[in-house]
């Protein structure tokens, strides 16, 4: 992801800076989707694995990036209180 890009987007619900997420959290989030347990804020199971999501600040949620873009829904994000 462009680092001028992510330097100035920031979280729609709670305004907190994003980064993109370490390997760590990845892993943990892929493995809760692969054993069907990860819900976005909307309530939809994820399927599919994740390649790159943005975190907040404050690691509490997690938005995914499809194709390179950053979908910063809030139904879309994922609290990781869930994990």
């Amino acid at each position: 992801m462009d680092k001028k890009l992510l330097a100035i987007l920031c979280c729609p619900v709670t305004h907190k800076g994003l980064a993109l997420a370490r390997g760590d959290i990845m892993k943990s989030v892929n493995g809760a989707i692969a054993d069907g347990k990860l819900k976005n804020r909307d309530g939809t199971v994820l399927e599919n694995a994740l390649d790159e999501a943005l975190v907040t600040d404050d690691g509490k949620l997690l938005y995914p990036v499809n194709d390179g873009i950053p979908v910063l829904l809030e139904s879309e994000s994922v609290a990781l209180d869930e994990l």
